[in-house]
């Protein structure tokens, strides 16, 4: 299961982090350990794959399930509103007239 993380910007942009870019950065900082400790390097790894996920979710991030959720929550909502505008506008114009 591919997820993503998501942040909304101090602009209101919305960043998404693939958590596969974070294990490929776990890696690629645990195979810059030396040749002496190559073989702590699984848990070298797996330590810089905990801080990540720490600071993400210091940072508020939420899973793409989540957001497709919530996305799906606001088109619906942006619908209802949408119709309900209708509806007023129609019983404003019944109102005015005679």
């Amino acid at each position: 299961m591919r997820t993503l993380a998501v942040q909304l910007t101090q602009q209101g942009q919305i960043q998404m982090i693939d958590h596969k870019v974070m294990d490929e950065l776990a890696s690629k900082i645990a195979g810059l350990v030396p040749p002496g400790v190559k073989g702590i390097q699984e848990d070298i790894e797996k330590s810089i794959q905990g801080a990540l996920q720490s600071a993400f979710t210091r940072m508020e991030l939420v899973t793409r399930e989540e957001f497709d959720v919530q996305s799906e929550v606001l088109s619906r909502t942006r619908s209802k509103l949408e119709l309900l505008e209708k509806q007023v506008a129609a019983l404003e114009e019944a109102l005015i007239k005679p």
